[in-house]
């Protein structure tokens, strides 16, 4: 990616990590402008992040265990500061453990 593609995707992918809404509207940001290649990795992410979140969490609920609920809550935090982090130095590091899996299932977010 080049610096140009970087500065103009960078808002773009910030506003994806902020809630499911927040990745929705940087996806339209993104199709109304020249679509960058930093946006849409970052688009991916926050995504799969999120979808992650909602999905393992209707799992992680019939368990009444504060122990694994805890855990799930630290995981994602982790994976959600990772993804706005890189996002906002303005690397393109995938998600740990998952990230590639995002980019791979979403690639219809372009």
């Amino acid at each position: 990616m080049d610096i140009n593609d970087i500065k103009k995707g960078k808002q773009s992918a910030i506003i994806a990590y902020l809630s499911i809404i927040g990745t929705i509207i940087a996806f339209y940001i993104n199709q109304e402008d020249k679509k960058t290649l930093f946006a849409s990795f970052h688009i991916r992410q926050a995504f799969g992040t999120h979808i992650g979140f909602y999905t393992m969490g209707a799992l992680v609920s019939i368990f009444d265990s504060w122990i694994i609920s805890a855990s799930f809550y630290i995981f994602i935090f982790l994976l959600w500061i990772y993804g706005l982090i890189n996002a906002i130095s303005a690397s393109a590091k995938p998600i740990p453990i998952v990230g590639h899996y995002f980019q791979k299932w979403f690639t219809f977010i372009k």
